[in-house]
């Protein structure tokens, strides 16, 4: 049976948590991608950056909904949500958009719970390590490439 190892792309394109959004989003454009691994100095997965991570900082900024009940003032929204939504719209690195947790496939995993992965959780593209060290990524082209060999 097929793995990750056999299907995934090993020339990785990736960023780092310093890497500058306009960076990114020239990255993905000029590659032709729609998100990249970010990895430490180490090669070690640190989180993902999606197209969606960037058309993020565009929309609409929600303000949380708040009543004032004699002197106190509630907010029916989280203002933790509000918070993170903020940061993530006025980022100006990677570090302030990423995804951090991320689901990752070891480069032994096979090809049918890859694509069983990608279709529950409607992901494009998989991060696969070898250890802690990013190895390679699959993405639903890998998979479909795989299918028109046989």
């Amino acid at each position: 049976m097929l793995t990750a190892k056999d299907i995934m792309t090993t020339d990785v394109v990736t960023v780092n948590l310093e890497t500058p959004i306009s960076e990114v989003a020239s990255i993905f454009h000029d590659n032709s991608i729609g998100g990249a691994p970010v990895v430490d100095v180490n090669g070690c997965l640190e989180g993902i950056i999606t197209e969606s991570d960037l058309i993020d900082q565009t929309k609409k900024m929600h303000i949380p909904t708040v009543v004032a009940i004699f002197d106190a003032v509630v907010y029916l929204d989280s203002m933790r949500n509000f918070e993170k939504e903020l940061k993530k719209m006025t980022g100006s690195k990677v570090s302030d958009v990423y995804t951090k947790d991320v689901t990752s496939i070891n480069i032994d995993t096979p090809l049918n719970e890859i694509a069983s992965i990608m279709s529950d959780k409607r992901y494009h593209t998989i991060p696969v390590l070898d250890g802690d060290k990013l190895a390679g990524i699959v993405g639903k082209d890998d998979i479909v490439k795989t299918m028109a060999a046989k």
